[in-house]
C-alpha cells in the first residue's frame, strides 16, 4: 500500500511532535470523559430506576391516615385514573439490640400482595419472604442487614407499640420506595440506625389494633392520569380519618432525592465538557499555527510543484484531526470506567439491586461530533493563513516584527531589566497566544475552585445546623402529641439537663397560585436548644401570631416579610387561617415555617401539647439516657444529634473525596497541557536567542529563566481570572443543586483559592521542569545554523 506524500508528512509530524500531540489529545479526551461520565452515568442510573420501579411497580400516590377501615379501599379504588390501589399498615418502631447502645428506629411496613399485583414489591436478595399467617417472622432491608450482620434465621429484638418483641428474619429484601432510606430527622441514610422491616399484614394488625384498618394507602396510576385531581379526591376520602395530604411520586422522599442527585449529574455534564473543549481548541489554534509558521517554506515548496491551497490545508486539517481521534479513543475508554465506577457509587449509595449501565452509541457519537469540531474550531484560523499564503512569499522570510511599537507604552510604564524585555517582547509579539494561554491556565484554576469550595460549605451547613441553630443533644419524638407534663417527666430522666418541648403540625401554606405541604414547627418564645437564625445568625423571636419562613420557603412561595399566607392545617380540627410573615430566615435543610408553641397550639384549638423534646444530656449519663428512653412507652423514635453528624460526614466526605480527586486529575490535565504546549512553542520560537545567549556565556540557569519568565508571567496572570471564573461556575452550581430538600450555601474562603492556585502551579512546574531538559540539551552549533 502506498502512502501519499503528505499523508506520510503527516505521521512523521505526529511522531516529532509527539508530547505536544498527546498533551492536546489529553485535554480533548477529558473533555470526552467528562461529557460521557456525567451523560453516562445519568443514563444509566435513569434506565436503572426506571426498569426497577417498572418491574417492582412502584406507586404513583402515597398517603397516610390515622386508621382508616379497609371498606374505604374500595371507593378509592374508584378514582378515575387509578389502575390499582393497597391498603398498608406503616409505623414506626425501635430498635433493641444488645450489641447498639445508642436508639435506632426500624419502620415496620406490611408485606406487599402476594399474588403479584402489589405495589412496591419486594426484590429478595436473601432467604424467603415472611409466612403471611406468621406473627413473628419478618424480612428486612439489605443495608439495615449489611451493617447489623443479620441473616436469615437470626433473631432482631424490637419494641413495637410499647412492648419488646423477637422477630425471627426469613429474608433480606430492596423495595423502590426505599431506594433512599432515611429515617426521622437524618440528613443521610444510617444503615446502622434506620432500617425497614416487612411484616405480615395480621402481626402489625394486631401489635398496633388496626384490625380491618391501615394507615397508608398506595396507588398505581393509569398512564396519562393526572395526579394531582387523583390526589384532590383521595384527600377528601381519607380527611375524615386523620388523612394529611397526600403526595405525589415526585415528593416521596426516596424519589426526590434520587431525583436532585440526578440533576447534579446532569448539570456536571453541561458544565465541564465545554470547558475542556475551549482550552483544547485553544491548544490546537496555538500548535497548528506554530508548526505551520516552521513549515512556511516547505508549504511555500509544495505549492510550487503543484499541490493547491486545498490540498495543503486538507493536509493540515488531517494532522489535527489524528490529534482528535486519539483524545476521542482515550476519552472513551477513560469516560466508560468513571461513568461505569461513578454508576456502581451511585447504586451502592442509593440501594439499587442491580445497575443498568448503558453505553448509548448515540451519546459517543455526539461526543466524537463535538470533539472534532471543536478541534476544527481551533484549526480554522491557522489553516486559512496557509490557504491565502503565495509560494513566493511562503519561501521568504517573514517580515520581522516592529516592536519598538507594541512595546514602547509597557516600557515607558514599567522599566525593566533586559531580560525582562526579552519577557514582555515575546508575550506581546503574540497577544492571541499569551490571552489564549492564561485563559486555559485560568480554566484549571476555576475547575478546582468550583469544586473545592464545596469543604468549606459542607462545615458550614453543619455549624450553622447544628452547632447554632439545633444545639441539642437528642430529640425524642412521641407517637402521638402528648400533654406538657411530658416536659416534666422527661426532665427527670436519668443524664437530662434540659428539656425543651416542641410542637409540629403538618399544614399547607399557600400563597397565590404556590402552595407547599410541609410541618410547621411551634417552639418557645426563648428557645435555647432549637433556634431560628436570621441571615445574619441571630435567633430569631418566635410570633404568637404570624409565621417565620426559611429562605427556600419564601421563594418557593414568591413572599417576603409582611406579606399573607394561608394555612390549612391537615390534622386534628383542620383549621385554615391567614398569617403574616413575620420574618424570614437562614436554613439549609428542606422547608420551615415556625411560630411560638401557644401560638400553634391555640390556632389548632388545643390545650398545652407537645410532639416532642429537645434535650441537653449529661454526656457521663448518655448511656442511661438511651435505656430510659426506649423504654418510654410514648416513645416513637430519638434522634442523637452527634450521631446523625458524625454519619453525614462520613458520607459526604467519601462521596466529595471521590469527586474531588476526578476534578484535581482533570484540571492538572489542562494546566499540564497548556504550559507544556506554550513552553515547547516558546522554546522552538526562542531557540536561536537562547542558543546566542549561552554562546554570550550565559549559564543555562539564566537561559531557563528567560523561558521560565515567560511561563510564570502567564501562570500568575491566569490566577485571578480563574478565581472570578471559578466564583462563576460556583455560583452557577449553587443554583443548580438548591432544591426543596437541601440548599448548599457558597462558602469561598482564602484557602480553596490558595488550594486551586497551587495545584496549578505545581502542574506548571512539572511541565518546566521537563522543558528544562530540552534547554539544557540545546545543540548550539545547529540551533545558530537555523534561519528564522
Amino acid at each position: 500500500m502506498v502512502i501519499p506524500p503528505l499523508r506520510r508528512k503527516v505521521l512523521r509530524d505526529l511522531r516529532r511532535l509527539w508530547a505536544q500531540v498527546l498533551a492536546i489529545a489529553l485535554v480533548l479526551a477529558a473533555g470526552v470523559a467528562t461529557l460521557i461520565l456525567g451523560n453516562g452515568a445519568y443514563s444509566s442510573l435513569h434506565e436503572t430506576r426506571a426498569r426497577y420501579y417498572e418491574e417492582n411497580r412502584f406507586a404513583d400516590v402515597f398517603s397516610d391516615v390515622t386508621r382508616a377501615p379497609r371498606a374505604l379501599l374500595a371507593e378509592i379504588e374508584e378514582i378515575e385514573g387509578v389502575l390499582d390501589a393497597e391498603a398498608r399498615i406503616v409505623k414506626l418502631g425501635l430498635l433493641d439490640l444488645p450489641t447498639m447502645a445508642e436508639p435506632g428506629s426500624v419502620l415496620f411496613v406490611s408485606l406487599p400482595g402476594s399474588n403479584g399485583t402489589g405495589l412496591n414489591r419486594l426484590y429478595l436478595k436473601r432467604g424467603r419472604l415472611p409466612d403471611p399467617q406468621s406473627a413473628h417472622e419478618v424480612a428486612v432491608s439489605d443495608g439495615f442487614a449489611t451493617a447489623h450482620r443479620l441473616a436469615p434465621g437470626d433473631k432482631l429484638p424490637v419494641l413495637m407499640n410499647g412492648q419488646r418483641r423477637e422477630l425471627l428474619i426469613t429474608g433480606v429484601a430492596l423495595s423502590p420506595e426505599f431506594i433512599y432510606a432515611l429515617g426521622p430527622g437524618q440528613m443521610m441514610p444510617d444503615p446502622r440506625r434506620y432500617g425497614i422491616v416487612w411484616a405480615p399484614r395480621a402481626s402489625l394488625e394486631a401489635t398496633y389494633d388496626l384490625e380491618g384498618a391501615f394507615s397508608n394507602v398506595v396507588l398505581k396510576l393509569a398512564p396519562g392520569a393526572n395526579p394531582d385531581r387523583v390526589i384532590e379526591v383521595l384527600d377528601r376520602l381519607t380527611t375524615p380519618y386523620g388523612g394529611v395530604g397526600a403526595s405525589a411520586r415526585k415528593d416521596q422522599i426516596s424519589h426526590a432525592f434520587l431525583d436532585a442527585e440526578m440533576k447534579q449529574l446532569s448539570a456536571m455534564a453541561k458544565v465541564l465538557p465545554p470547558i475542556f473543549l475551549l482550552v483544547a481548541a485553544m491548544l490546537v489554534n496555538m500548535t497548528l499555527a506554530r508548526l505551520i509558521a516552521l513549515e512556511r517554506e516547505q508549504i511555500g515548496l509544495l505549492k510550487a510543484i503543484g499541490y493547491s491551497s486545498r490540498a495543503v490545508a486538507q493536509h493540515y486539517i488531517e494532522f489535527v484531526l489524528l490529534i482528535a481521534v486519539v483524545g476521542i479513543l482515550i476519552g472513551f475508554g477513560g469516560g466508560a470506567w468513571l461513568g461505569a465506577g461513578l454508576a456502581r457509587m451511585y447504586a451502592r449509595f442509593f440501594t439499587f439491586p442491580y445497575l443498568v449501565f448503558t453505553r448509548d452509541p448515540q451519546l459517543y457519537g455526539v461526543a466524537a461530533m463535538i470533539t472534532f469540531g471543536a478541534a476544527l474550531g481551533g484549526a480554522i484560523y491557522a489553516v486559512r493563513g496557509v490557504v491565502k499564503l503565495p509560494p513566493a512569499v511562503a519561501m521568504s522570510p517573514p517580515a520581522p516584527v516592529t516592536y519598538r511599537q507594541r512595546m514602547g507604552w509597557f516600557r515607558r510604564l514599567m522599566p525593566l531589566r533586559q531580560t525582562g524585555v526579552m519577557v514582555a517582547r515575546h508575550l506581546f509579539r503574540w497577544p492571541f497566544r499569551t490571552a489564549s494561554s492564561i485563559l486555559g491556565v485560568a480554566m484549571a484554576v476555576a475547575i478546582l475552585v468550583a469544586s473545592l469550595w464545596s469543604f468549606g460549605s459542607i462545615n458550614h451547613m453543619i455549624d450553622i445546623t447544628f452547632f447554632r441553630a439545633e444545639r441539642h443533644d437528642a430529640m425524642v419524638v412521641f407517637g402521638m402529641p402528648e400533654p406538657n407534663r411530658a416536659t416534666f417527666a422527661a426532665a427527670k430522666m436519668p443524664g437530662v439537663m434540659v428539656a425543651e418541648p416542641f410542637r409540629m403540625v403538618t399544614a399547607r401554606i399557600s400563597h397565590r397560585n404556590h402552595w407547599k405541604k410541609l410541618s410547621v414547627t411551634g417552639r418557645p418564645a426563648d428557645a435555647k436548644l432549637s433556634r431560628v437564625l436570621d441571615p445574619d445568625l441571630q435567633p430569631m423571636p418566635m410570633p404568637r401570631e404570624g409565621l417565620i419562613l426559611s429562605e427556600a420557603l419564601a421563594d418557593a412561595l414568591s413572599v417576603g416579610p409582611g406579606d399573607l399566607v394561608t394555612v390549612e392545617v391537615l390534622e386534628g380540627a383542620r383549621p385554615t387561617v391567614t398569617l403574616p410573615v413575620s420574618g424570614i430566615s437562614l436554613g439549609y435543610v428542606g422547608l420551615a415555617a415556625a411560630m411560638e408553641i401557644g401560638g400553634l397550639n391555640q390556632l389548632m384549638g388545643e390545650g398545652a401539647v407537645v410532639s416532642g423534646l429537645n434535650l441537653q444530656i449529661d454526656a457521663a449519663q448518655e448511656q442511661a439516657f438511651y435505656a430510659a428512653a426506649k423504654a418510654a412507652p410514648k416513645t416513637e423514635f430519638i434522634i442523637v444529634t452527634a450521631l446523625t453528624v458524625n454519619r453525614f460526614k462520613e458520607t459526604i466526605a467519601e462521596n466529595i473525596t471521590v469527586m474531588i480527586s476526578v476534578y484535581v486529575i482533570l484540571a492538572t490535565i489542562i494546566a499540564v497541557g497548556v504550559v507544556y504546549n506554550f513552553s515547547r512553542i516558546a522554546l522552538s520560537e526562542q531557540g536561536r536567542e537562547l542558543a546566542s545567549l549561552r554562546v554570550l556565556g550565559f549559564t543555562r540557569g539564566e537561559v531557563s529563566r528567560v523561558l521560565f519568565g515567560e511561563l510564570a508571567v502567564v501562570v500568575l496572570l491566569a490566577q485571578p481570572i480563574g478565581w472570578l471564573i471559578g466564583y462563576g461556575i460556583s455560583l452557577a452550581m449553587v443554583a443548580a443543586f438548591s432544591s426543596d430538600l437541601y440548599r448548599v450555601p457558597l462558602v469561598l474562603g482564602r484557602e480553596v483559592f490558595a488550594a486551586a492556585s497551587l495545584i496549578v502551579c505545581a502542574s506548571a512546574l512539572v511541565s518546566a521542569f521537563a522543558i528544562r531538559g530540552r534547554i539544557n540539551n540545546l545543540d548550539m552549533i545547529e540551533v545558530l545554523k537555523t534561519r528564522e
